[in-house]
């Protein structure tokens, strides 16, 4: 079976038997939990001999309670229902990435960015990176329409050897949002906050990662978010910076580096949302108490956000802000694989 046929489903359970030149893969960095509903992977790692689940053994731990099935798609567009691609930023090829000395698996294909010296967000003169949006397989987007309350989305990620950071930029994460408005929550936009939603990664200066965040505009996020460590930034004009150096994408330099998101929506009226990013497998930021969707409170203004979903994956990449020193300062190159989701609840 050639590799753009391949749509299989395996089930999968987190007590993976593993060789030690196999990382475990599944459960400590793609789906960093015990239990899900429902999922798909593009990583056909996922599926080799090291990492399915002896079945013939019997399990007396949690990993024995652990057996939703994962469904197996290609990386390419059609499967991801890859949509609103920016018309201003280039092509995302799939290609055959470098190798590398670490002894991560290397993923067989992935989307390469390309980000040409002097490119800075996605409306300057020069472009660089990539950026649309994702919905997953099929499945994956049924669920997440109806009554998905929570997700885990992952991917990895590996930056060309020798990367050059400049100020920072912009790396993949996850959306949703009331119908359309979804795609409302970027590039500081400030109108109809309380109806989408958008995490993503960013880098600084030195490779210091965060969440880049747009949530709804309302005092208990605030409270919550300012107080994640190591430092956490409220930008009034674009998103909130959270979690500012609780991870490095140095350990992505000319390394396969997996990233992991968990958004759980709030109850309407509520404030109890919850979001979480995992990098290889460890939980590096960790929020509750937080408002996805709507105002929190119980009141008129509450029902558009009520209507709000989670929509999978706005992939996007490119160095920006907005000013000259942001510029990549030469032309540099990223891949991203092993695109992953899975339903929690």
């Amino acid at each position: 079976m050639s590799y753009q046929d391949v749509s299989t489903k395996h089930s999968l359970r987190a007590g993976c038997s593993e060789s030690t030149s196999q990382p475990p893969i599944l459960r400590n960095h793609l789906v960093p939990i015990p239990v899900f509903k429902y999922g798909f992977t593009t990583c056909p790692q996922l599926f080799s001999a090291q990492s399915l689940y002896d079945f013939n053994k019997p399990q007396t731990s949690l990993s024995a309670r652990y057996q939703p099935d994962l469904t197996q798609i290609p990386l390419s567009d059609e499967a991801l229902l890859v949509h609103c691609i920016h018309p201003n930023l280039p092509r995302h090829p799939i290609v055959k990435p470098p190798p590398t000395s670490h002894d991560t698996p290397k993923p067989e294909y992935a989307y390469q960015a390309k980000y040409l010296k002097g490119s800075i967000n996605p409306h300057a003169t020069i472009p660089g990176g990539f950026g649309f949006y994702l919905s997953g397989d099929s499945e994956f987007k049924r669920r997440c329409e109806g009554d998905a309350k929570e997700v885990v989305m992952s991917y990895r990620m590996m930056l060309e050897n020798g990367w050059m950071w400049a100020k920072g930029g912009k790396l993949p994460g996850v959306f949703g949002g009331d119908g359309e408005k979804a795609y409302r929550c970027t590039g500081g936009n400030q109108e109809s906050r309380c109806t989408c939603f958008n995490v993503r990664l960013m880098w600084r200066e030195d490779g210091e990662g965060e969440l880049y965040t747009y949530l709804p505009p309302v005092p208990s996020n605030d409270k919550a978010l300012s107080a994640v460590p190591p430092r956490s930034i409220k930008n009034t004009d674009y998103g909130y910076s959270v979690g500012r150096g609780a991870f490095s994408l140095k350990d992505a330099v000319n390394r396969w580096m997996s990233v992991a998101i968990r958004i759980r929506l709030n109850q309407p009226g509520k404030q109890d949302g919850q979001m979480e990013l995992w990098i290889d497998g460890r939980s590096v930021i960790s929020v509750d108490e937080l408002v996805i969707r709507g105002n929190g409170k119980q009141d008129e203004d509450q029902v558009d956000g009520d209507r709000a979903r989670l929509q999978g994956m706005h992939f996007q990449t490119f160095f920006g802000g907005h000013k000259e020193e942001w510029a990549s300062p030469r032309t540099q190159h990223a891949w991203f694989a092993d695109v992953t989701g899975v339903v929690v609840e």
